[in-house]
């Protein structure tokens, strides 16, 4: 494969020998291919270094392929290909439907797969963006999804942590967070508003375990920034 820039694939495949096959014809094709053998594993890993393609399994330890696609879509374009042991036209479906861009069935040819992945390729075009915001907050329903999953928030949990997110960099004040909350600010201490920070700093982290988005300001307040 004549490039000077060697793509990046990621084959999330629970199954080692049929990984180890993918990987070792995408690396002789000239890929740069990674494995992942867990749903909740490929997430993470898409979002914290945002591969060019996805060859993804539907059936996976941890989320199954369905899951992987609906997170991945909440911050991601990138091609995905499912493999697929099912044979039904309904369930392929809701395969592309969820956010897959093409599909294999298993039993499938090594080759065909390096071909389709390198379709894929050539339909995105270097277009595929991968937003650095892993997270969606729904208002209406005060809750914040985080790499797809949805954060056990309590209400004023929610309120502070929305507050920091709607303004990444910019430092708050506890005065400020506790106005967020507004029609219960005069049931917190300040001591109170570090917990309902740290809280929520902990439930990212039990999704994304080893990041820390949430940065404390000593005499002022907390901060919300991306980390690299």
């Amino acid at each position: 494969m004549n490039t000077q820039t060697i793509s990046r694939v990621l084959v999330v495949e629970d199954d080692r020998k049929i990984s180890e096959l993918l990987l070792s014809y995408l690396r002789a094709d000239g890929y740069e291919a990674t494995p992942v053998y867990d749903g909740r594993d490929a997430v993470q890993h898409i979002a914290q270094h945002a591969p060019d393609v996805v060859i993804l399994d539907w059936m996976l330890p941890g989320l199954d392929g369905i899951g992987v696609c609906k997170a991945v879509r909440a911050f991601s374009d990138v091609p995905i290909l499912m493999l697929t042991a099912r044979v039904d036209e309904l369930e392929r479906l809701l395969g592309l439907d969820t956010g897959a861009d093409d599909y294999v069935c298993k039993p499938f040819a090594p080759r065909e797969v390096v071909a389709r992945v390198r379709a894929l390729l050539r339909r995105a075009g270097g277009r595929v963006k991968t937003s650095p915001r892993p997270w969606v907050v729904e208002d209406a329903c005060f809750r914040i999804s985080w790499l797809g999953q949805w954060l056990p928030l309590t209400r004023i949990e929610f309120m502070m942590f929305r507050t920091l997110l709607a303004r990444p960099g910019r430092v708050f004040s506890r005065d400020q967070l506790l106005a967020s909350v507004h029609d219960s600010q005069r049931d917190i201490s300040d001591r109170a508003i570090d917990t309902h920070i740290k809280n929520p700093r902990k439930k990212v982290q039990a999704v994304e375990p080893g990041r820390d988005y949430i940065a404390s300001v000593y005499g002022v307040g907390y901060r919300f920034e991306i980390s690299e």
